[in-house]
């Protein structure tokens, strides 16, 4: 009788961890389906999510309940970064946070009765701050490739198109070969799926163009990993690590102090075209930012027309 009960309980128990395991399926397959998430952005919801279930023991939707969030928030707060050894950044527990609460919101879309996502605030996170290099690093950066061979060939192109175009790591590597170079123009499937426009300078044309008179594959992307053999051979597609690699390398040897990563090329060409004086809708739309808060972070640092204002009125008494 004992043993028939307990063995009753273990299936039930299973069929529920089931049916939390069925849920989060269904949520990702939405993601990616429904809401066009990239493959990697499914991968990380699938992780923030799972931490969560195994740190409160969630068996199926009714046993999230304020208390073990408040407990998992807790958790977070003092959860060290083994890189490190550091607590978590406020930004890294929201990214946990923000992907329980659409969790929540679509079980109840789909008529599940969970907790209200309105329920779990997220994190105050501190206005965010960007780093960007000065103009006179980028112009170092951006001559330090040896274009004497193919692989220097292609760094230089590399280099030339993010500052050009402003493109995530992701967008660059997921560039094929087969497109107008002298029209300059490149159609991009960025974030959510999104189609956009971005455009080449004349230097990122030319360093194409010198880069492909070097290619004698028939290979289909635009930038491709190589052997380090001195004649090398193409293994295919190159992938954002390496261009993260060689980007590090470039900036230790242009000899800039500051770590040098492809998102600060991004950010690079945000500014510059801000300072130009291009307004930020349009530079919203040339970076595929969804909402122009996200553009918004740059203009503190870009706002010329205020600097000179403050320089032509401010404390002129004092001078009088």
């Amino acid at each position: 009788m004992f043993s028939k009960l307990t063995n009753q309980l273990i299936n039930q128990t299973a069929t529920r961890m089931a049916d939390i395991n069925k849920l989060l399926k269904n949520y990702l397959d939405y993601l990616e389906i429904e809401k066009g998430r990239t493959k990697e952005t499914r991968e990380n919801y699938e992780h923030y999510l799972k931490t969560f279930f195994e740190f409160a023991r969630i068996k199926s939707e009714s046993d999230i309940n304020a208390d073990n969030v408040r407990d998992f928030r807790i958790y977070l707060a003092r959860l060290h970064n083994l890189r490190d050894g550091e607590n978590f950044k406020r930004t890294t527990q929201s990214y946990y946070i923000i992907a329980l609460r659409n969790f929540l919101k679509f079980l109840a879309k789909n008529d599940y009765k969970v907790l209200a996502s309105e329920k779990i605030e997220l994190p105050r996170i501190p206005k965010q701050q960007i780093d960007i290099m000065e103009y006179s690093d980028l112009e170092r950066l951006m001559a330090a490739p040896k274009t004497t061979d193919l692989k220097g060939l292609r760094d230089k192109a590399i280099l030339e198109v993010l500052f050009s175009t402003g493109l995530r790591v992701s967008e660059l590597c997921a560039l094929n070969r087969y497109f107008d170079l002298n029209r300059g123009e490149i159609s991009v499937r960025g974030k959510g799926g999104k189609i956009r426009v971005v455009f080449l300078a004349d230097s990122a044309k030319k360093a194409i163009k010198n880069y492909l008179d070097k290619r004698t594959d028939a290979e289909e992307a635009l930038f491709v990993s190589l052997t380090k053999a001195k004649n090398p051979k193409v293994l295919g597609r190159i992938i954002p690590r390496t261009v993260q690699r060689l980007i590090d390398f470039y900036g230790r040897k242009a000899g800039i102090s500051q770590k040098i990563h492809p998102h600060l090329i991004r950010h690079s060409f945000a500014t510059d075209l801000l300072i130009g004086g291009a307004d930020l809708r349009s530079v919203q739309e040339l970076l595929g930012h969804s909402n122009i808060s996200t553009t918004q972070i740059y203009t503190h640092l870009t706002n010329k027309e205020l600097k000179e204002i403050h320089k032509t009125f401010h404390g002129r008494r004092r001078s009088e």
